[in-house]
């Protein structure tokens, strides 16, 4: 008589499980998901998001570039890693008419000094909503709904003054979570020219912009204290998910 074999399944990790349950969320009010290349032309990754060359806001993006010029190539064929999901925005709205919902779950890239916070390569989710009217109000309760239904009812959220340059006025988001407050997303209505550049009529239509690290949502949640375990590969980590 064989004696059967007990194999442990695997499981998925656990950036894999906060990505399925971001978009879990959001798709309860509306929003699809939407993917793009990592490997990004200098057009969609800086330009059309109103980051133009010589902006102060590329050199807080250390990139790395690929070389992809050669015969018949010009310099609006530079290719680089892509240093945020934003791009994705202008895709999206460049090959479809408002009104639309999506976030954009993906993995970007930065010339970064790996420490116990910062990686080289990460994950991002950004949010985009463009309809006719679209209000401030609208991006604060949508917000405010998926932190707590990601933290629970308990957590707070606020919005404090910032810059980004592809939306006008920027916030940065803080949540209030275990005693202390956390900044976790940049956020703010879609900027006007942004929406010129993606074939979007400003006079018509309006709506907003969110995004952030979904690292740093998981090291949030589960008490991480270095963002490296979670691209260790340790069983000894990943198995505990």
């Amino acid at each position: 008589m064989n004696q059967e074999t007990s194999v442990p399944k695997g499981h998925l990790h656990p950036m894999t499980q906060m990505i399925r349950e971001i978009q879990s969320i959001f798709e309860t009010i509306g929003f699809e998901v939407a993917l793009g290349p990592e490997l990004e032309t200098e057009f969609y990754n800086f330009d059309a998001l109103n980051i133009p060359a010589g902006h102060p806001a590329r050199g807080m993006q250390d990139t790395f570039w690929v070389n992809a010029l050669g015969k018949g190539k010009t310099p609006a064929d530079k290719l680089v890693l892509r240093t945020h999901t934003s791009p994705v925005q202008i895709r999206y709205m460049q090959a479809h008419q408002p009104p639309f919902k999506i976030i954009v779950p993906g993995k970007v890239y930065r010339n970064e000094a790996t420490d116990a916070t910062h990686e080289a390569q990460f994950h991002q989710v950004e949010g985009l909503y463009i309809d006719e009217k679209v209000s401030l109000a609208e991006l604060k309760g949508t917000l405010e709904y998926f932190f707590k239904k990601l933290f629970g009812d308990d957590v707070q959220m606020r919005f404090r003054p910032s810059y980004f340059p592809f939306v006008e006025p920027g916030v940065e988001v803080d949540i209030f979570y275990k005693g202390r407050w956390l900044e976790v997303m940049g956020a703010g209505p879609g900027h006007e020219n942004v929406l010129r550049t993606a074939g979007i009529d400003p006079e018509k239509y309006s709506g907003f912009a969110f995004g952030g690290g979904i690292d740093r949502l998981i090291m949030i949640k589960y008490g991480l204290d270095d963002i490296r375990l979670l691209y260790s590969g340790d069983l000894r980590f990943v198995n505990q998910f």
